[in-house]
């Protein structure tokens, strides 16, 4: 069949075209894609020097299955998950799903782009009018949860909201500092405020944003200036509303590698702090900034694993426990993805979701 998708050479270039691929193999499921997020991940993947189908956050219908696949038929509503557990290997079986060592895929030279292959974003390429994924990829969708809602849980949500929920374990009545305010840092703050966090610091240079904390739970914010080496001046506002020692957890969620040091000094002695962008750059630290029992951790995903993890959020969701509906500020077809690329980067958005 035909699939019409954002393609990428990986040399910083897209284009919208057609590909093709056949009926599903066993332990597969075609899903034609009714939702795409829109997130900076996406448009880092045009440089990966990797010819791809763009997106990995995204929910759909089931168009068919192949054979062995008992979990799924055809008509269902469905959420796809990027980090596909085997659930046999030394990581999964201690948990790890997130992690996972074998992780399934469909190889690349099942989707056929002129006269090579295609590789689908992280297992996925959600951007796309389908997608063949495997069967551990597909988690079911209940009625209550729209396709925007669903695709923006499949990363930004989950890696925010499982960072404070799975990875550091935010204590009730604890405080907590969350350094960028997009998607994922919102999503951060409301699993801050779902563990029951007493002061929730949200910070970040885009007042816009900033307004955005506030109504997804954030206590206090703090309008940072881009001068400020380190943010060690906003470090110092923390400070001040910490009682003088600082932040029993910070996370860091700006994807700017100068940052990545950042939360270390805005929490207290013995603190927690929290990679949750995924800088992947060499970056210098002061480790001076580690002394007295600081602890930084660099959790993949919010450490999901999808059973456990994706009914708790439809719950939640369903109950009004977590604002999602919100955080969808606006939605656009896949021609439009030049403007949300735009926007995004703007910092317009919380989560931009491309609507077939």
């Amino acid at each position: 069949m035909q699939v019409r998708a954002a393609i990428t050479e990986g040399d910083g270039s897209y284009t919208i075209d057609t590909f093709e691929f056949d009926e599903p193999c066993a332990g597969e499921v075609l899903v034609e894609m009714k939702a795409s997020g829109v997130c900076h991940t996406d448009y880092d993947s045009l440089n990966w020097k990797k010819r791809l189908v763009l997106g990995h956050e995204g929910a759909g219908v089931v168009l068919a299955t192949g054979k062995v696949v008992s979990g799924f038929k055809p008509g269902d509503r469905v959420m796809l998950n990027w980090a596909i557990p085997c659930g046999q290997c030394f990581q999964c079986q201690r948990g790890a799903e997130n992690i996972c060592e074998q992780r399934g895929t469909v190889p690349d030279e099942r989707f056929r782009y002129g006269k090579g292959s295609l590789n689908a974003s992280f297992g996925l390429g959600t951007m796309a009018t389908h997608a063949t994924v495997p069967e551990a990829a597909v988690v079911l969708l209940p009625d209550a949860v729209p396709f925007p809602v669903a695709a923006i849980m499949g990363c930004g949500v989950m890696t925010g909201f499982g960072s404070a929920v799975n990875a550091a374990q935010v204590a009730r009545g604890g405080s907590v500092v969350v350094l960028g305010c997009g998607g994922v840092g919102l999503s951060v703050i409301q699993g801050a405020r779902y563990r029951e966090a007493a002061k929730i610091i949200a910070v970040d240079v885009n007042k816009t944003r900033l307004e955005m904390a506030k109504r997804f739970g954030a206590t206090h914010i703090i309008g940072a200036d881009r001068s400020d080496k380190g943010l060690l001046q906003a470090a110092t506002q923390v400070r001040e509303l910490t009682d003088g020692r600082g932040a029993d957890y910070a996370f860091e969620c700006t994807a700017i590698p100068e940052l990545g040091p950042a939360p270390l000094a805005m929490m207290r002695n013995g603190g927690m702090a929290v990679g949750v962008s995924g800088i992947e750059q060499t970056v210098s630290v002061d480790m001076e900034l580690f002394e007295w029992d600081k602890l930084y951790i660099n959790p993949l995903y919010g450490q999901c694993r999808p059973g456990r993890d994706f009914p708790l959020l439809f719950d939640l969701y369903r109950n009004g426990g977590i604002l999602l509906d919100e955080m969808v500020t606006r939605t656009y077809s896949l021609d439009q993805l030049p403007q949300a690329f735009t926007d995004m980067h703007a910092g317009i958005n919380a989560k931009g979701v491309i609507v077939f």
